[in-house]
């Protein structure tokens, strides 16, 4: 018998990606343009498979549903698992996701932000569109002989590092596991978090949404912080308490921001809401900031980078259907 995934959030890129990976496998995917919820959970009844991305919400009433309904697996393409309540899955709902799909990706994508907020790029592009050359505002500077603290040191820290240091730039890092052979290579060095605050000109956050990381970018930490330093997420939304943010903005001690991803994300990220007022008053405001480049979760969207879910996805599936070892688990 056929395997059966139900593929919620299905945009049109997803469903070219996974279509051609299923050549391979064969198996019935049902795209489905929304995010899972418990108004549309009833979509998953008789298949094997959910598939899920990170804008889906699978609380515990869901995760409940989706179990009466029939599915065995809950398949993420996806690496965090932030949106997925594991208590109320576990022993009941296996979960597998994609730990890695292009660190170059992402890696790339926050060099583009440091370096499209430094020169003013967005600004000037705007500019010059309407006929105007004028270089006043556009004021940038060296990234050679600064300082960027990494935050977080996995494998797209690394990548991101590797490039920084091509740039000439000098390089804090911190991690609670930190990789002192890869600091002796890089000639980089680990450092406490206040340290890193205190003398970065960039910081890159690249680490996990945990309790302990959630907020970690706040008035207190942002108080520590060098005067006009600029901040860069790719990371997850919640790291950053975004209202503080906004407060360092407006008083210049934060000269620039980066952001792929925002707290509050999942109701905007991936759609076209161009012809919707934006009611959400923190995202508006962020906005309207000329020093900050805010992009819809988009580091990851590279070609390579969609075939790699959509490989891994698929693989996952099969493991599972093979009862092979599921070395992509997600386990409590």
């Amino acid at each position: 018998m056929t395997c059966k995934i139900a593929f919620f959030g299905a945009k049109p890129y997803d469903i070219e990606t996974f279509n051609k990976q299923n050549e391979k496998y064969h198996y019935d995917i049902r795209y489905y343009k929304g995010h899972l919820n418990m108004h549309n959970v009833i979509l998953s009844q008789g298949t094997d498979v959910a598939c899920v991305f990170v804008n889906d919400i699978v609380n515990a009433a869901v995760i409940n549903a989706l179990i009466d309904n029939g599915v065995k697996l809950l398949a993420l393409r996806c690496a965090g698992y932030n949106n997925v309540d594991l208590e109320a899955a576990a022993g009941r709902l296996p979960i597998v996701r994609v730990p890695a799909y292009s660190p170059y990706a992402v890696a790339e994508f926050a060099l583009a932000l440091m370096l499209s907020l430094n020169r003013k790029i967005h600004r000037a592009y705007w500019r010059t569109r309407d006929g105007n050359f004028s270089l006043n505002g556009l004021m940038g500077f060296d990234m050679h002989g600064k300082t960027a603290g990494i935050i977080g040191t996995g494998k797209i820290a690394k990548i991101l590092i590797r490039m920084l240091k091509g740039l000439g730039m000098n390089i804090l890092a911190y991690d609670i596991y930190p990789d002192e052979a890869f600091a002796a290579e890089m000639d980089i060095l680990y450092t406490s978090l206040p340290e890193l605050y205190r003398h970065s000109d960039i910081i890159s956050l690249h680490c996990p949404l945990t309790e302990e990381t959630k907020y970690m970018i706040n008035k207190d930490t942002i108080a520590q912080m060098k005067d006009q330093v600029m901040i860069i997420n790719t990371g997850r939304g919640q790291l950053i308490h975004t209202n503080d943010l906004i407060d360092g903005l407006k008083d210049k001690k934060i000269a620039a921001a980066g952001l792929d991803v925002y707290e509050e994300e999942e109701d905007y990220f991936y759609e076209d809401q161009s012809d919707q007022i934006i009611d959400d008053d923190v995202l508006a405001r962020l906005l309207s900031f000329n020093n900050v480049i805010l992009t819809s979760h988009q580091a990851f969207f590279t070609k390579e980078a969609l075939e790699n879910i959509a490989h891994t996805t698929l693989q996952n599936v099969d493991d599972f259907l093979h009862r092979r070892p599921l070395v992509n688990e997600v386990v409590i």
